[in-house]
């Protein structure tokens, strides 16, 4: 098992936003984590990547990430891409992919040792801006500089939440396609998305998030049957 959560409740202050989550992800697979906004899909990125407290179990390859700071959870082997994007948007695109780079890359095997010129082949775009500044991106270019940015760092898990939040078709695309290569790597992404089509086509398996637990937990084929949960849990 890669990363193993059990029990999982987390709290902004005195307000609980999780209330028992299970979940597991085994290497190279793509897990969607769907629900409502509100559900708590971001508290429970949040709460593995050490950002806000928790309560349960949360464990990588059988050690417990409990009392670990963020910093400390990434050099692990675990990527996080908020859906903010947190570029740096006075650093150019390069000095932003530069910034993501293991800097030891003897501390663990990486699954696989991505380079600039990996990122520039998957973002033509990058590549063609690669001088400019971050923050004179579109958001399609911020997004996949986010993305490039955190495969920099070698993860074998990334978390990936709402990445095509306000992009349009072709960029959504793009954005599934560097997904399935990451995926083919070798590299687990768990998948927060509130676009259903997109999420299901890539992902192997479904969980979707209600009421601060797993409600579902099955194959896409088997979301895409099961009605009474689409319309209970997922609905607008």
């Amino acid at each position: 098992m890669m990363l193993e959560v059990r029990d999982l409740q987390a709290f902004y202050g005195q307000s609980q936003v999780l209330d028992g989550v299970n979940l597991h992800i085994q290497p190279g697979e793509i897990v969607a984590l769907l629900g409502r906004n509100g559900a708590g899909r971001s508290t429970t990125a949040r709460a593995i990547m050490g950002l806000v407290n928790w309560r349960g179990q949360i464990s990588w390859r059988g050690q417990s990430l409990a009392g670990k700071r963020t910093f400390e959870v990434a050099r692990l082997g675990l990527g996080y891409v908020a859906e903010s994007r947190d570029i740096f948007p006075g650093l150019t695109v390069q000095q932003n992919l530069l910034l993501g780079q293991m800097r030891d890359a003897t501390a663990r095997p990486p699954v696989r040792q991505w380079a600039l010129d990996d990122m520039y082949r998957m973002f033509a775009p990058l590549q063609q801006r690669q001088h400019a500044p971050a923050g004179v991106l579109s958001g399609g270019e911020q997004q996949m500089l986010a993305l490039c940015r955190t495969l920099m760092g070698n993860p074998e898990l990334v978390l990936v939440d709402e990445p095509t939040e306000g992009l349009g078709p072709k960029v959504i695309e793009q954005v599934a396609s560097c997904l399935r290569q990451m995926k083919d790597s070798g590299i687990a992404v768990l998948l927060i998305e509130q676009k259903l089509a997109m999420a299901m086509a890539i992902s192997d398996r479904a969980l979707v998030l209600g009421q601060g637990r797993i409600v579902f937990d099955g194959t896409p084929t088997a979301l895409r049957a099961d009605a009474r949960t689409r319309q209970e849990w997922l609905a607008i």
